[in-house]
């Protein structure tokens, strides 16, 4: 969802919860912006609470982007942090530390997410092949700086490991931007079209990507 605020957007993810009594606010490191609301509580309800904090939220997303201003070097113990499914854990959360160096535990932690990414690929891109009608010759998982995913004239996908860190309605975004090009190369108004006949809200998608994509690293 978004608002407009003194003249600036504020993007916020909304999570519904049975045992939620009251709508809650949460900010991440990151800057990402959950709101915690009971299953009934309707958009409005939910867009005025999260204006009547506006300025708390400003404020604090702004110190926020200073901070990330200078890149901060991961420390590869405990009590260190890492973005998986878009929530943050620490390491000994996601894979086993015990008696491991720091290299050890590097290494082991980019293996942790080119895995879960495979797996998470192997899960969800059925799900849009079916919608889509449409299926690729291959998919790898691979590292790169530049890219969140790619689609070949051969009809060969790939899929950045670090998507990994990414929440899962943003990895089906990417999902669905790449099988998409399986029936338009370029990004003419055919695709967004075709995007958006899955995905309506594809540019809230985008919009995390391009606000915390610079998170979601090692």
């Amino acid at each position: 969802m978004n608002i407009e605020f003194e003249n600036q957007t504020l993007s916020f993810h909304v999570e519904y919860g049975n045992r939620e009594k009251k709508i809650s606010i949460q900010i991440e490191p990151s800057g990402f912006i959950t709101v915690k609301a009971p299953k009934a509580a309707s958009e409005e309800v939910i867009k005025r609470a999260v204006e009547r904090h506006g300025k708390w939220i400003l404020e604090q997303t702004q110190h926020l982007a200073e901070a990330a201003k200078t890149p901060q070097t991961k420390q590869y113990q405990d009590k260190e942090k890492f973005l998986y499914l878009g929530k943050e854990h620490l390491l000994h959360e996601l894979m086993e530390t015990d008696g491991l160096t720091e290299e050890e535990l590097r290494k082991n932690l980019k293996k942790f997410y080119f895995a879960s990414c495979k797996k998470i690929m192997g899960e969800r891109l059925p799900i849009y092949q079916a919608q889509l009608r449409i299926k690729p010759k291959s998919v790898e998982i691979v590292e790169s700086t530049t890219k969140w995913g790619s689609c070949s004239s051969s009809k060969h996908l790939t899929f950045n490991y670090r998507l990994a860190m990414a929440p899962i309605d943003v990895i089906d975004y990417v999902i669905i931007h790449e099988l998409c090009h399986l029936f338009h190369m370029n990004h003419d108004r055919s695709f967004w079209r075709r995007v958006g006949s899955i995905m309506p809200d594809y540019k809230e998608k985008e919009l995390y990507l391009a606000r915390y994509g610079s998170f979601m690293t090692l």
